[in-house]
């Protein structure tokens, strides 16, 4: 049996010690060592996105990688995107424009559109298609994903034109 070692790691702002073997992959390390269990388990081989999170604001598969290889590195999880109980505007747009049936898809697909409205924040519906072709559903039919990061396009916009009014105002 191999030795455990000790991994520290940085999730959404809060650090995690633990003592775990050097194979333990990211995805346990989130869900057991640290207790978010909103990163899902799917394929285990990062083909279906559902544990897809942020390893320095890059999406990122937390099956394919081993928990020790992002030591130092930021993390991010589906937990980290809200404040509190307060969803963000790209959570509350699924919730509002239907974006999930079964739910199990829905943290890999909200970190990927994370990413993809960080790098580009006013996509084009292919854009937005193609950034999401890398996540499965098998409940929805991707209508309503695509429509809630739409919606969340449009929430964003409107928070930020109402901020600058304040500042301005």
């Amino acid at each position: 049996m191999t030795d455990k070692v000790e991994v520290i790691l940085t999730v959404n702002g809060r650090k995690f010690r633990r003592r775990v073997q050097p194979r333990y992959l990211l995805a346990d390390f989130l869900r057991h060592e640290a207790g978010l269990k909103g990163t899902h388990i799917g394929c285990e081989h990062g083909v279906c996105g559902a544990c897809t999170i942020l390893i320095d604001g890059a999406t990122a598969r937390s099956c394919l990688h081993f928990a020790i290889a992002v030591q130092g590195s930021e993390i991010t999880t589906v937990e980290g995107l809200s404040k509190g109980d307060e969803l963000n505007a790209l959570q509350t747009a699924f919730h509002e424009n239907h974006g999930l049936q079964c739910g199990f898809c829905t943290p890999g697909f909200l970190m990927t559109a994370t990413e993809l409205l960080r790098s580009s924040p006013n996509p084009s519906e292919t854009e937005i298609r193609e950034a999401l072709t890398n996540n499965i559903c098998r409940c929805t039919g991707y209508s309503n994903i695509v429509k809630s990061v739409v919606a969340a396009v449009e929430k964003i916009k409107a928070g930020v034109s109402a901020e600058k009014e304040a500042e301005h105002g």
